[in-house]
């Protein structure tokens, strides 16, 4: 008898503690929320990153989902204005989607805002938004 209590006590545990991540990645509005991380300055892992964010607006529909990429490092380079998906980022951005530069990225590799596409917003450090989006129950996604 006390091994079966034992039994029912880890379950109700369990259960209970798996409860808050059922909703994690849901706002308290009920929109799922999804943070996207490219640091590479490649333009298929680009490619991917936003053909991704391109199914999951078309899955759970733009006006469900709150998007965000953060880009940073050698990614940053993705950002420019000359940039091989300069056209897809803007598609991205205008269906909705948020894109973030890094700042400290950008002192390091002594870039203006002029220098990047225009509408994409900007955060201090990328490694520490992403770290606080996820902290805040985001989804994250590193294609």
């Amino acid at each position: 008898m006390k091994n079966w209590i034992q039994v029912v006590a880890a379950f109700a545990l369990l259960v209970t503690a798996a409860v808050p991540l059922a909703g994690a990645a849901e706002s308290a509005a009920g929109r799922h929320r999804v943070v996207f991380q490219v640091s590479d300055n490649d333009a298929a892992k680009w490619n991917l990153a936003l053909n991704n964010i391109r199914n999951i607006q078309q899955d759970l529909g733009r006006e469900n989902v709150d998007i965000e990429l953060i880009a940073y490092g050698p990614g940053l380079n993705m950002l420019k204005l000359d940039s091989a998906v300069a056209a897809r980022v803007a598609e991205t951005l205008g269906n909705g989607a948020d894109v973030f530069a890094c700042e400290n990225t950008m002192r390091s590799q002594k870039l203006g805002k002029a220098e990047l596409l225009p509408n994409i917003s900007f955060v201090k450090a990328g490694v520490t938004a992403l770290m606080m989006r996820q902290r805040e129950g985001w989804a994250y996604i590193r294609p």
